[in-house]
C-alpha cells in the first residue's frame, strides 16, 4: 500500500503517518511519498499494490486529482482510493475516474477494510456514496519512521532562532457548525477524541526526532477542554522546556479564560484563532460564535498572559463591502497585529463546495455561479465586481512579496495602500505602532 500526502500546511503529515500505522497492525506493507517535500517517486508508484491519497484539506485535494491522474496514465488498473475531510468533494469528477474509494471522517477503519478487500479479492470500480466514518476508534502510534525528517518542515521562527516542530492532533471534528467550514459537512457537530496516552507517546517520538516545540492541529484546541488541560499538563510535565501552538475559537478563548494563565506556563506561545472579518453580520451569516469585540477581548485576554492571536480572517465573501477591508485592516493596525498575520490572510476569498452549509442561504443566491469542477467550488460575485478584481490583484501581490522575501510590515503596507487606492477612501492613514517583526510564528506562509 502506498500512501501519498500532497500538502498538510507544511507540517511533516500526520494523516499518512496514522493510517500507515493502522495499515501495518493490519498485516499490510505501508510505504508513503510526501510530495510536498519529495520529488515524484515513480519507482514507489510501480511498486504500490494499492495507492490512497490523503485530502485533508482543499489544495491537498486538488493536487491529489493532478497526482491521480498521473498514476492512471502510468498504472490504469491500480485501486486508488482518496480519503480525508475533502474526499467526498467533487466526487462527480473522481469517483470511477480518479478514484475507486472515497472515504471521510475517521478513515482508518474504512482505509483498512478497502484494502483487506483488496488483499482478499480485486473487485471493480466502486461507485458507491463515499463512506463517512464516525465511529470511536482506537487509533495507533503514528508511522513516523516512514516520513521525511523533520526539519524538512516548517519551523517555529521565534525572535532570531528556528526551531524544529512536530505536529499532532488531540481531537477530531468540531462541536460546532461554522458555516463556511468543511468539517461539519463531514462531523455534524460531533467529536472524536484521540486517546492521550497515544498522543503523548507519538509527542515523545517527535521529541526523540528532534522537535521543539509541538502544533496541536484540533480543529478547535479546547473543543475537549479537559482533554486538552490533562495533555498540557502531562506534556509539560514529561517536557519541560518544549513549547507549542494550538487553534481556538474567538468564543472559546473567552469561555476557558481559566486555562490561558496554565498554558503559558507550560509554553504556550501564540493560538491560531478565526477572526474572519469585523462585520458583525457575515460572522453572524456564518455562524461563528463571536462579534468583532469578543475578538478584541481575546486578544488581550491572551496577551495578559503573554500569549499571542495568530488571526486568520475571510476577508472575501459575497458580502463584503470597501469599508469591511478597510475595517479588518484598522483592526489589524489597532491590535498591534500587523507582526501576527501572514499577509496571505488578507487575500483569502470564501469557497463553497459541494454541501456547503452556506447554500442554503438565501442572501448568497444572487451571487452564485455554477459550480467549477477543477477550482471543486461554486463560482460566486461580490456585489462590486472591482472586489473580485481587487481580490486577485492582492494574491498577486501577496505571493510576489512573499517570494521575493519581503517584511510583513512592508508588504502589510503595500496591501493597504493597494485597497485604500480600490476603495478610493477618504480615511485618515493608519498609525502603525508596536511590534511588527519577531512575533512567534511558524515558517509555513501559505493556507488552506
Amino acid at each position: 500500500m502506498l500512501l501519498i500526502s500532497t500538502y498538510e500546511l507544511g507540517h511533516q503529515p500526520l494523516h499518512v503517518a496514522s493510517p500507515a500505522a493502522a495499515l501495518r497492525h493490519a498485516g499490510h506493507e505501508a510505504r508513503v511519498l510526501d510530495l510536498s517535500v519529495e520529488p515524484w517517486d515513480t519507482g514507489l508508484v510501480a511498486w504500490a499494490e494499492a495507492i490512497a491519497f490523503s485530502v485533508p484539506m482543499h489544495t491537498a485535494m486538488r493536487l491529489a486529482m493532478e497526482a491521480a491522474r498521473r498514476v492512471k496514465e502510468a498504472r490504469p488498473g491500480v485501486p486508488i482510493c482518496f480519503y480525508g475531510l475533502y474526499a467526498p468533494i467533487g466526487r462527480d469528477s473522481t469517483v470511477g475516474r480518479l478514484a475507486d474509494r472515497l472515504i471521510a471522517g475517521e478513515y482508518e477503519p474504512g482505509l483498512v477494510a478497502w484494502v483487506d478487500g483488496l488483499a482478499g479479492e480485486r473487485p471493480g470500480p466502486d461507485t458507491r456514496p463515499p463512506v463517512v466514518q464516525l465511529g470511536r476508534g482506537r487509533f495507533h502510534l503514528p508511522a513516523r519512521d516512514l516520513l521525511p525528517p523533520l526539519d524538512r518542515y516548517a519551523h517555529l521562527a521565534l525572535g532570531g532562532d528556528e526551531r524544529v516542530v512536530g505536529y499532532v492532533e488531540a481531537t477530531h471534528g468540531c462541536a460546532h457548525r461554522c458555516r463556511h467550514c468543511p468539517v461539519p459537512v463531514v462531523y455534524d457537530g460531533r467529536l472524536r477524541v484521540v486517546a492521550s496516552e497515544v498522543v503523548m507517546e507519538d509527542i515523545a517520538q517527535l521529541v526523540t526526532m528532534g522537535a521543539q516545540h509541538v502544533t496541536f492541529g484540533d480543529p478547535d484546541f479546547l473543543n475537549g477542554a479537559h482533554h486538552s488541560r490533562r495533555l498540557v499538563e502531562g506534556v509539560h510535565g514529561r517536557f519541560p522546556n518544549l513549547t507549542f501552538d494550538c487553534t481556538v475559537k474567538v468564543e472559546h478563548v473567552l469561555e476557558h479564560a481559566e486555562v490561558w494563565a496554565d498554558f503559558a506556563d507550560a509554553g504556550c506561545l501564540f493560538v491560531v484563532s478565526a477572526v474572519e472579518t469585523t462585520n458583525d453580520e457575515i460572522l453572524a451569516r456564518l455562524d461563528k460564535g463571536h462579534t468583532s469585540a469578543d475578538a478584541s477581548e481575546a486578544i488581550a485576554v491572551l496577551r495578559a498572559h503573554g500569549i499571542e492571536m495568530r488571526p486568520s480572517f475571510l476577508p472575501f465573501t459575497p458580502w463584503t463591502t470597501f469599508d469591511d477591508l478597510l475595517d479588518l485592516l484598522a483592526f489589524v493596525a489597532d491590535h498591534d497585529l500587523i507582526g501576527n498575520v501572514d499577509p496571505v490572510q488578507y487575500t483569502i476569498r470564501l469557497l463553497l463546495p459541494e454541501q456547503s452549509l452556506l447554500l442554503d442561504d438565501p442572501t448568497l443566491t444572487p451571487h452564485l455561479g455554477p459550480y467549477d469542477p477543477a477550482q471543486l467550488t461554486y463560482i460566486w460575485a461580490s456585489s462590486d465586481p472591482m472586489l473580485d478584481v481587487l481580490q486577485r490583484d492582492l494574491a498577486r501581490l501577496v505571493e510576489r512579496a512573499t517570494t521575493a522575501g519581503e517584511t510583513i510590515l512592508g508588504t502589510f503596507m503595500d496591501v493597504n495602500a493597494a485597497v485604500r487606492v480600490a476603495a478610493g477612501t477618504a480615511r485618515p492613514e493608519l498609525i502603525v505602532a508596536g511590534s511588527t517583526e519577531g512575533r512567534p510564528r511558524l515558517t509555513e506562509p501559505w493556507f488552506c
